[in-house]
C-alpha cells in the first residue's frame, strides 16, 4: 500500500528543547528527509517557555517538550518515558551499584544545567521530593560539560537516559525513585488545522 504522505511538499517547523534536540533530532531529520524529499523541515532548538510562545504565534508547528506542562491551549501526544540516572565519578562509593535512590546522594555537591532548562527544574523537583537539598557547585548549558565536571570529581549530576555518554569518564547508575523518569511529548496548539506536510511530521514523530 502506498504511503499517503509520499508526495507531501511544503515547509514545516519543529521546536525542540536542548536536552532532547541533539539526541533525538539528527536521526529523525535524516529519516524525514529520506521519506519526504519534497518537504522542507526547519528545526528550532529553544527552551520550553520560548517554544510554548512559538506554538502560540505559529512560528513553529510542533514542539517536542518534557512534562510537566500546564498549558490548556496546547494538546500533548506522549512519545516516550525514560528513566533518570545518577552520574557519578568512577571512584564514588556507589559507582558500581545497580541502582540507587536520590536520598543516597544527600550531602553531595551537584553539577546541574542552568536556570531556564526544564530538566534542571525536573531534577530539583525530584530532589525536593526525596528530601535532598543539592549544593550546586557548577552550572552549564550542556550535559557534556556536566559529565566532564563529574569525571573531574567536582560533584555528581542527574541525566536522562538519552543523554548518557558512555565515552565520558564517569559512571551512570539508574535511580530507583518512583519520580525519577522523564516523559517526552509532542505539543501542538489545540484546535489548529494542519497542512499535509505538518500532519506528516506529527504522524512521523508519534510513530517513530
Amino acid at each position: 500500500m502506498a504511503d499517503k504522505w509520499a508526495d507531501v511538499r511544503g515547509s514545516v517547523a519543529v521546536g525542540v528543547i536542548p536536552t532532547i534536540a541533539p539526541y533525538l533530532m539528527p536521526r529523525y531529520t535524516a529519516a524525514f528527509a529520506k521519506k519526504y524529499p519534497e518537504a522542507k523541515l526547519r528545526i528550532v532548538e529553544e527552551t520550553t517557555p520560548v517554544l510554548v510562545e512559538s506554538l502560540r504565534d505559529l512560528s513553529v508547528d510542533l514542539a517536542i517538550l518534557a512534562l510537566p506542562l500546564r498549558h490548556k491551549d496546547l494538546e500533548f501526544f506522549p512519545l516516550r518515558t525514560e528513566p533518570l540516572f545518577a552520574v557519578l565519578p568512577k571512584e564514588h562509593p556507589r559507582a558500581e551499584a545497580k541502582s540507587l535512590a536520590l536520598k543516597d546522594l544527600r550531602g553531595e555537591s551537584f553539577v546541574m544545567l542552568r536556570d531556564g532548562h526544564c530538566f534542571r527544574d525536573h531534577s530539583i523537583a525530584a530532589c525536593v521530593h526525596a528530601r535532598v537539598k543539592p549544593r550546586i557547585a557548577f552550572e552549564s548549558d550542556q550535559f557534556s560539560s556536566l559529565f566532564g565536571m563529574v569525571a573531574a570529581g567536582v560533584g555528581v549530576s542527574l541525566a536522562p537516559e538519552m543523554a548518557i555518554d558512555r565515552n565520558a569518564d564517569c559512571r551512570y547508575v539508574r535511580l530507583s525513585d518512583a519520580r525519577a523518569t522523564r516523559t517526552i511529548v509532542a505539543a501542538v496548539l489545540r484546535g489548529r488545522s494542519f497542512s499535509r506536510v505538518q500532519q506528516a511530521l506529527l504522524s512521523g514523530i508519534r510513530h517513530k
